[in-house]
C-alpha cells in the first residue's frame, strides 16, 4: 500500500484515498524533507515549496497539487530526477468569476455606469479568462482580451494587444499565471511603464498571482490618481502583505477569490483522480459527495426592479459579498493565513436559487445567463 503525505488543509480529501493508500495529514507550510523519507506522493497547496531542499532523498514519485497554480514546483529539478506532478487547471474558475463578479458589482455602483458604457480587458483568457469575457459580453460590456499565447496559435483575430487593452478599458483583470521569464513574462506584468500607458480613472482587479504586479507600482498609480481603485486578492510576499497597498486598495482579500467550496473540491477530485490514474488505484472518477449547502441557498430580487445592472448588483454581491472577506483581513491583516485555512462555506451560482415573481422574460434569460437556478412565485 502506497503512502502519500497531503496538506491537511486541502477539503474533502479525507477518507477518500484511505481505502487503498495510508495517508498522514500535515499542515502545507510545514512539511519537511522528513516527512517525505518513505512517502510516494504528496498532494499538497501553494504554501508547499516544491523544491530540491523538500524533495532530495525523499520517495517522492508523483506530486498532486490541487490549485490552478504551480510556481510552487520546480519542475526543472522534477524533470531530472523523474519525478510526476500535476495540477489543477480550471478548477475554481467558477469560483473565481463569482469574485470577479461581485468586484464588478462594487465598480458599477462606483462609477454609476451602465453595462453597454464600460469596456472590460481581460490579461490571459485560460480557463478563467475566457469564461469571464464571455460573462462580460453577455452583459453587454465592451471586452479586449489579451493573450499573446492564444493569439500566437489560434491568429490575432479577437485578441488585442496590450497597449490597446491599457489605453481603452475601463476594468481591467488580470488572469494571468506567474512566469518569471520565457517568451511571456509575467513578473511584474503590471509595472511603472504598465501603469503609465493605463487609461486614467480605470478600475484594476488582480485575482492571479500577486507578483505579476508590482507593489510600488500599484501605489505610485492610486496616489497619483491614476486608477480609480484597486481590487486585490493577491499580494506579493503573502502573506506578509503591504500595509500601505492594504490602505490604498478599495476591496482587499486574503487571496480567496478560487476559495468556493466547489472550486476545491473540483481541485480535490482533480488531485485524486491524478494520483489513482498513476498508481492504478481504481479512483479514476472520484468525485466529492459531501459539499455543503451554502448558508443561504435562496436568493431575491423585490419586486418591480427592471434594471439589469440593479439585479446584477443585488445577486452577485447575495451569492458572494465580497465586502465580508475585505472587512475580515482589514480588521487582523496579520490572519491572512488563518483566513484562508478556515474560509467559510461558499457556494457557486449553479448551487443557489433565484426567488422572483412577476419577472419579464428578458430579466428571467438574464438570470439564468448567470448561472443561477430560478423560480418564480405568481
Amino acid at each position: 500500500m502506497i503512502r502519500i503525505v497531503a496538506d491537511n488543509k486541502i477539503p474533502f480529501l479525507q477518507g477518500a484515498l484511505e481505502p487503498v493508500a495510508r495517508l498522514s495529514y500535515l499542515p502545507g507550510a510545514t512539511i519537511t524533507k522528513k516527512d517525505l523519507v518513505d512517502a510516494d506522493a504528496l498532494i499538497t497547496r501553494t504554501r508547499t515549496l516544491c523544491n530540491a531542499e523538500l524533495l532530495e532523498g525523499t520517495s517522492v514519485k508523483f506530486i498532486a497539487s490541487a490549485t490552478i497554480g504551480f510556481d510552487h514546483i520546480d519542475r526543472e529539478y522534477c524533470r531530472r530526477k523523474g519525478i510526476a506532478w500535476t495540477n489543477a487547471p480550471g478548477c475554481n474558475a467558477g469560483s473565481v468569476i463569482q469574485y470577479v463578479s461581485s468586484a464588478m458589482a462594487h465598480i458599477l455602483r462606483e462609477s454609476q455606469k451602465s453595462f453597454g458604457e464600460l469596456t472590460l480587458g481581460v490579461i490571459g483568457a485560460g480557463h478563467v479568462g475566457g469564461r469571464l469575457a464571455k460573462l462580460a459580453a453577455a452583459l453587454g460590456m465592451r471586452v479586449l482580451v489579451n493573450d499573446p499565447p492564444r493569439a500566437r496559435e489560434e491568429g490575432p483575430k479577437g485578441f488585442s494587444s496590450l497597449e490597446e487593452v491599457l489605453r481603452e478599458a475601463d476594468i481591467i483583470s488580470l488572469h494571468v499565471p506567474l512566469n518569471p521569464d520565457g517568451p511571456d513574462p509575467t513578473f511584474h506584468l503590471a509595472d511603472k511603464e504598465f501603469f503609465g500607458k493605463i487609461k486614467t480613472g480605470a478600475w484594476f482587479i488582480n485575482t492571479s498571482r500577486g507578483e505579476v504586479a508590482s507593489t510600488p507600482a500599484l501605489i505610485k498609480a492610486i496616489k497619483k490618481g491614476k486608477l480609480s481603485g484597486l481590487i486585490l486578492d493577491v499580494w506579493e510576499n503573502e502573506p506578509a502583505i503591504d500595509p500601505e497597498l492594504l490602505s490604498l486598495a478599495s476591496i482587499a482579500t486574503p487571496h480567496i477569490a478560487g476559495y468556493s467550496a466547489d472550486g476545491k473540491a473540483n481541485g480535490t477530485a482533480m488531485s485524486v483522480r491524478a494520483i489513482s490514474h498513476f498508481f492504478k488505484l481504481g479512483l479514476d472518477d472520484w468525485q466529492a459527495s459531501n459539499i455543503p449547502q451554502a448558508p443561504n441557498p435562496v436568493l431575491s430580487l423585490p419586486p418591480k426592479m427592471e434594471s439589469l445592472e440593479d439585479i446584477f448588483f443585488l445577486l452577485s454581491l447575495q451569492a458572494y459579498n465580497i465586502y465580508t472577506d475585505d472587512r475580515a483581513l482589514r480588521q487582523i491583516p496579520l490572519a491572512f493565513e488563518s483566513l484562508r485555512g478556515d474560509y467559510p462555506i461558499r457556494r457557486e451560482s449553479h448551487a443557489l436559487k433565484v426567488q422572483a415573481s412577476h419577472l419579464d422574460q428578458e430579466i428571467q434569460l438574464f438570470i439564468r445567463a448567470l448561472g443561477y437556478q430560478l423560480e418564480i412565485e405568481n
